[in-house]
């Protein structure tokens, strides 16, 4: 887990973990804050451990959302040709996501997307009943999980655009990860220890000024 400064591409904090879990991170951003961080804004994926933590850590931080993830996980999920016109339409949306750069924009994309929803809300909450135990599911459920991503992320989406510091993905550590790992690859025998003292130098050489 790396907690990275946007601007120059510092890593303030690392920590080896298993998992995204919440009480782990909201103890990094106490000590973030302990350490003289000032932090004006994260770019998360939106995990619920990160979302949870941030709001109880630093409550007035400005929380943005990944758009490369959320672009991600619909198009994964609608798939590349969605035999149903809803889905079709929304992929359409999604695609224009990343195109956003003025407030115009927005408002264009966001009355596509409610339009969108409009059109076929029907279709997106269709339930499938089972005959004996009468308990339901939804129909088109990956269709209706990439709405409900959109729309619950959709507060967190657009903050980049009323602060040019604050970047609307996460591509700069995930660059970051991307040269690691292949640092990490040409030495594939090492152990778990050494390993982590590879990375530990790795970061601490990177990020030396």
């Amino acid at each position: 887990m790396a907690y990275q400064d946007d601007s120059d591409g510092y890593i303030q904090l690392i920590r080896f973990t298993n998992g995204e879990h919440y009480e782990e991170i909201k103890e990094d951003l106490d000590n973030l804050i302990r350490l003289g961080v000032q932090i004006e804004s994260i770019t998360t994926d939106g995990h619920k451990s990160i979302l949870k933590a941030i709001k109880t850590s630093v409550p007035e931080v400005t929380i943005q959302r990944c758009l490369v993830h959320i672009q991600r996980m619909c198009l994964l999920w609608l798939t590349r040709y969605p035999k149903h016109e809803s889905g079709q339409d929304l992929r359409r949306i999604v695609l224009l996501l990343l195109r956003i750069k003025t407030d115009n924009d927005k408002l264009f994309w966001t009355k596509e997307f409610y339009g969108w929803y409009a059109k076929h809300r029907d279709y997106i909450n269709e339930k499938t009943y089972h005959a004996e135990t009468g308990r339901f599911w939804y129909t088109h459920k990956l269709l209706r999980r990439s709405y409900q991503v959109i729309n619950r992320a959709l507060p967190n989406m657009f903050h980049y655009l009323n602060n040019s510091k604050i970047p609307n993905t996460t591509n700069g550590i995930e660059g970051y990860f991307s040269h690691l790992k292949n640092h990490l690859d040409l030495h594939r025998g090492l152990t778990m220890k050494h390993r982590m003292n590879f990375i530990k130098w790795y970061i601490y050489l990177s990020s030396k000024v």
